[in-house]
């Protein structure tokens, strides 16, 4: 029987995490895309806690008329300097089953340039 989409992205998910992992050294950037926001978070997975987390939904990102891919890049700037505000600076990208373009490439770029290093 023909997998679902939800679950063949729930398999992708599962293997991607399988691999990646963050510490307190490297913490996990985690990506989360819906269709209309896009969510990131940096997440230390020895300690189970969320370090910083960024969303399209905030203030200073929402009221920016913009496609969502421009949003996006907006998320992966803004997740970059609280990261460097709390001093992370290398982190391991999580895509979370996503490809690697779009929306997701858009944030990770922006990450970058940021100086978030991945």
């Amino acid at each position: 029987m023909a997998l679902t989409k939800i679950e063949r992205w729930a398999r992708i998910k599962n293997r991607v995490r399988k691999i990646i992992s963050g510490t307190a050294d490297r913490p996990r950037l985690s990506v989360f895309r819906s269709n209309k926001q896009i969510y990131a978070q940096i997440i230390d997975d020895v300690q189970g806690v969320t370090l910083t987390a960024v969303s399209s939904k905030e203030k200073e990102i929402e009221k920016n008329e913009g496609t969502k891919t421009e949003k996006a890049a907006m998320v992966g700037k803004l997740i970059a300097e609280k990261a460097l505000a709390v001093g992370i600076t290398e982190v391991v990208f999580d895509r979370g089953g996503y490809l690697y373009h779009g929306r997701v490439k858009q944030l990770a770029d922006a990450a970058r340039e940021g100086g978030l290093k991945f």
